[in-house]
């Protein structure tokens, strides 16, 4: 009986030490994770791809063809000049396309028009990004014709397939620039960008402006519900450097356009994000500075969630 009772205390002891051991383990295991996410994932070097996201005809009788692209690194942000390895062919090299690329995945980037006549010509955007050369084409066929619908379900606003009379209500955001479309500047001086943003509230928002210290944790540690990317819907305006060698300082820190589906990036699809206050007048300040000279095109991004609107400003900057 003695031997009995010993072994049961022996058994109740060492439960009691793995159960110490499992946090450990597990602080072990979140100190190794970021290494771990590195070794899975690109941060330099990796090759840009151009995608071709679809096509919507115009009322005049025109047709946009929407590009955007994917690049694979987490950090490097190439820079790549409209030339030979930055070019549209057939015709113009120049479509408008950016010279900067920001991480990862960037869906309906810029759009293209080409005339009533295109017909079942190509496009084709031509990327070569750390040696590796890339291309997307651009075409009219039926199967990429893209409405609204089709641009909230691909960057994470609907589920794929799901609808609903509040979704296919959205509007485009209106995204109205105050001021001159050209600007000019100094290195390092202060320059703002006043923008009038205004919304149907379409598709309603359902951001918490405050979560519990509990809910973050648990939203930290909590697997995706979804296989797709996820966005949350809210209204915003980002500005980011379209065009532009230098760096560039924009105050308040601007909420980003690309893909971060990292827990806590200021990102729609961050699962931590909480979006910035739109004052009541719909008027939005941004200060912004320049850290070398050149001619600089700056991209505003007014986005609800399901639908965007986009506006531009080039500044020259002097020395």
């Amino acid at each position: 009986m003695f031997d009995s009772l010993f072994g049961e205390k022996a058994g109740q002891l060492d439960k009691k030490r793995e159960d110490r051991r499992k946090p450990l383990l597990l602080a072990a295991l979140l100190l190794l994770l970021p290494e771990l996410v590195t070794a899975e994932t690109f941060l330099h070097g990796a090759p840009i791809y151009p995608a071709f996201e679809g096509w919507r005809p115009n009322s005049d009788g025109t047709f946009n063809l929407m590009f955007g692209y994917m690049n694979e690194n987490w950090e490097e942000e190439p820079r790549v000049e409209i030339g030979d390895n930055n070019f549209f062919s057939p015709g113009e090299i120049d479509r408008g396309q950016p010279t900067n690329f920001m991480p990862r995945r960037n869906r309906f980037t810029f759009e293209v028009t080409v005339p009533a006549d295109w017909g079942d010509r190509e496009l084709v955007w031509n990327l070569n990004i750390n040696g590796v050369e890339t291309k997307a084409y651009g075409t009219l066929k039926p199967d990429y014709l893209v409405d609204n619908m089709v641009i909230a379900s691909e960057t994470g606003s609907l589920g794929i397939g799901v609808s609903s009379p509040e979704s296919r209500s959205n509007t485009t955001p209106t995204l109205t620039l105050q001021g001159d479309s050209v600007r000019t500047a100094n290195v390092g001086e202060q320059i703002t960008l006043i923008a009038h943003l205004e919304d149907d509230g379409l598709p309603r928002s359902r951001v918490r402006s405050t979560r519990s210290e509990r809910d973050l944790h648990r939203a930290m540690f909590r697997a995706p519900q979804k296989p797709t990317v996820n966005k949350i819907n809210a209204l915003f305006l980002s500005w980011n450097v379209y065009r532009g060698d230098g760096a560039v300082n924009f105050d308040p820190p601007q909420t980003k356009v690309w893909e971060d589906t990292r827990v806590g990036a200021n990102s729609p699809w961050g699962s931590l994000w909480l979006p910035p206050e739109i004052p009541e007048d719909g008027m939005i300040e941004t200060t912004v500075t320049f850290d070398k000279p050149g001619t600089y095109v700056l991209w505003g991004r007014a986005d609800d969630g399901g639908l965007y609107a986009d506006t531009y400003v080039t500044v020259n900057v002097t020395p």
